[in-house]
């Protein structure tokens, strides 16, 4: 997205008040702590505009990739009038559903959408706060496919830089996948 005084001042305001933790969860870890941006109105209100706008036109449903991305993704979906398809961690949703395996540090985890739960073609933002190895986003929009559904792009509000994610995703999913962060460290 083109730097505009307009992004520059969002990233200066959910900068602001996000909070920046040492040794969290272990030691040589600085963890990037949204919880005081949701707590800020006009902050939360800015960071759930601002990484939908790349995407305006292109999405008919958020899909909020659990747990940070429902908050994300739900505030985005008012503003923009769209939908919010939650993708679960394992074991959460009632109906039938469609699993994606993901690799974690010590093992593996899965996400989980209902079978169904939107039209075949149904374009899908995926959206989630972290953008660290990969895995989870990459995960999410693999289920997306799987279940007929379009992934639309890929919205997060930081991004790891250092940790390759971006990279992980193209060599897994395209380079015509698009990934939208706001802010990058």
């Amino acid at each position: 997205m083109e730097q505009t005084p307009a992004v520059q001042a969002t990233r200066d305001l959910v900068e602001a008040h996000m909070a920046t933790i040492p040794d969290f969860p272990e030691p040589g870890v600085l963890f990037r702590d949204l919880t005081p941006v949701f707590a800020n109105g006009p902050a939360f209100h800015a960071l759930a505009e601002a990484i939908t706008v790349p995407f305006e036109g292109r999405f008919d449903v958020l899909a909020g990739v659990e747990a940070r991305g429902f908050l994300l993704a739900a505030a985005a979906s008012v503003l923009r009038d769209a939908g919010v398809l939650p993708v679960r961690k394992a074991g959460k949703l009632p109906r039938k559903v469609l699993s994606e395996e993901y690799a974690l540090e010590y093992g593996t985890a899965a996400l989980e959408v209902h079978e169904g739960e939107l039209p075949p073609g149904t374009r899908v933002l995926i959206v989630d706060d972290v953008l660290a190895t990969g895995g989870t986003v990459g995960a999410a929009a693999r289920l997306v496919e799987r279940a007929g559904w379009h992934v639309a792009g890929i919205a997060v509000a930081v991004e790891l830089v250092d940790l390759g994610g971006r990279a992980k995703l193209a060599e897994e999913l395209g380079d015509d996948l698009e990934v939208y962060s706001l802010l990058q460290y």
